[in-house]
């Protein structure tokens, strides 16, 4: 899909999202969010810039927000928009768990990954490499998928899992871009370790478990990412 595509998709979604979804009334959370938030925007901005991709994003106009929600979630949208939910933040326990998602989920977007999820959704439902051009004429379809592709929620459409070299590659990111803000990267190993608790025996998992498959394997392959990714923290 052309990336100008899915940024004007983005908006639309967003907006759309903003005045369907009340925003958290704690004025404390909030801050962190937006305080976190902008720090990892600044790193991702300076990893950018010291690999010659700042071009990556030109276009985007960070914002973040923190919404009123009993779903454990979280993702960023091409262009910058990144929504937290506040379930989510009893696992993130405190500023460095945050940055894991907040690191996690942006990182998904930078690499493009939604984008490729979507790509692949219509070919295979369209039957063919010209299924951007067969979903052209299909305006809700297209939303849907792109709903999903993102990792909405289950309001927005069914979910995509993303693939598992998607995720470590999100992981790693993710963790470089927190570790370059300050955060403290080993902080993902705990995380990852009450998410998986959070689910409970039995339990159907959490919106953002349902788009992001982990397993045991998770927390050892971020073991092997820390020596690497720590040289990054200040």
């Amino acid at each position: 899909m052309p990336e100008s595509e899915m940024m004007a998709m983005s908006l639309t979604s967003y907006n759309d999202f903003l005045k369907e979804n009340k925003l958290s009334a704690n004025a404390i959370a909030v801050r962190q969010v937006k305080e976190v938030g902008e720090k990892i925007a600044r790193a991702v901005e300076s990893y950018l810039v010291s690999q010659g991709m700042e071009a990556l994003i030109k276009d985007y106009k960070w914002e973040f927000n923190l919404v009123q929600s009993k779903e454990v979630n979280a993702w960023c949208m091409p262009g910058g928009k990144v929504v937290v939910y506040e379930a989510i933040l009893p696992v993130c326990k405190n500023a460095d768990g945050l940055a894991v998602v907040m690191g996690h989920e942006i990182a998904h977007a930078i690499a493009r990954h939604g984008n490729e999820r979507m790509s692949q959704q219509m070919v295979v439902q369209a039957g063919s490499a010209a299924a951007a051009y067969a979903f052209k004429d299909k305006p809700q379809q297209t939303q849907a998928l792109w709903s999903a592709a993102i990792g909405l929620g289950a309001n927005y459409g069914i979910m995509l899992p993303f693939s598992r070299k998607h995720e470590l590659e999100a992981d790693k990111l993710g963790l470089i871009f927190m570790a370059i803000a300050g955060y403290n990267p080993e902080e993902a190993i705990p995380f990852w370790t009450r998410m998986a608790a959070s689910a409970g025996s039995g339990q159907k998992p959490p919106e953002f478990m349902s788009t992001h498959p982990s397993d045991e394997h998770r927390i050892e392959e971020i073991r092997t990412l820390l020596p690497e990714v720590m040289k990054y923290k200040k």
